[in-house]
């Protein structure tokens, strides 16, 4: 038994909470040949620890150009434990400036960040009118036509609730389950984000809900501006929500102005 023991691997895991600009990064998730969030923070932890016996689990993942204002991703570390306060210390002053640790702590097997229950926050931030100062470019986009923005309000506050979300999930299957909750939505003007260098008047969006599928928010705005510029009305609007058919939306919203808010674990 005393053998047995010996040989046995352990194993510590450790949740950390991070914020990232994803402007210059192809997302979260490791790819071949292009820079990624996950390639970096990995990249980081190998410098840090002086060792790859380790793996990283993310409580979600983000597309290309796409920032997380916060967000969790679990550590798993094997045979020894971490120091965690010299270890963060170092760990955030290697990591890439667009890259930040905001806290870490010791949590155990039972854990698991992607099965733990969560509720997200994303917000999307945009303008229109006059082209804004390239530096807004990383956080928000700018529409190019007119938009009304109470059209544009009464709307967003429709996909509150439980819908069959299949006409706002990119290429579904017969097996995907399109049928979800968005516990809030509701389009106002920004106040959250600021800079000398933003547009006198910016609007966000703002969805919260346990998940998402993938490009569902970015077709939201893409709906919510065709809607507001007068691409299609009310009634083809209400339509994408309730109609059992499938209706193709192709307005994919550019992603930088998406952000993943919060990640609240519950």
């Amino acid at each position: 038994m005393s053998k047995l023991k010996s040989v046995q691997r352990l194993r510590y895991y450790y949740i950390i909470q991070l914020q990232y600009l994803g402007f210059r990064f192809h997302g979260w998730q490791k790819q071949p040949d292009v820079n990624t969030v996950e390639r970096m923070v990995e990249r980081t932890l190998a410098y840090v620890l002086g060792h790859k016996k380790f793996k990283l689990l993310a409580s979600g993942r983000t597309d290309a150009k796409v920032s997380v204002n916060n967000t969790f991703v679990e550590l798993f570390i094997d045979d020894k434990p971490l120091e965690v306060d010299s270890f963060f210390k170092d760990f955030n002053i290697n990591l890439p400036q667009d890259i930040k640790a905001l806290s870490i702590k010791e949590t155990d097997a039972n854990f698991n960040i992607i099965q733990h229950p969560k509720l997200k926050e994303y917000i999307y931030l945009f303008t229109y009118g006059e082209k804004m100062h390239p530096f807004c470019a990383p956080y928000m986009v700018c529409y190019n036509k007119p938009l009304n923005i109470e059209l544009m309000q009464e709307a967003a506050a429709l996909f509150q609730g439980e819908h069959d979300f299949k006409n706002y999930t990119y290429k579904p299957t017969e097996d995907t389950q399109t049928i979800g909750v968005i516990d809030a939505c509701e389009l106002s003007e920004n106040t959250v984000y600021t800079a000398n260098f933003f547009p006198e008047k910016s609007y966000m969006l703002k969805v919260v809900g346990q998940g998402f599928k993938r490009h569902q928010i970015r077709l939201m705005m893409g709906a919510l501006f065709d809607l507001g510029s007068g691409e299609f009305d009310m009634q083809f609007f209400k339509k994408t929500l309730t109609s059992t058919e499938f209706i193709k939306l192709t307005h994919i919203a550019q992603a930088s102005g998406l952000i993943l808010q919060s990640v609240t674990l519950k």
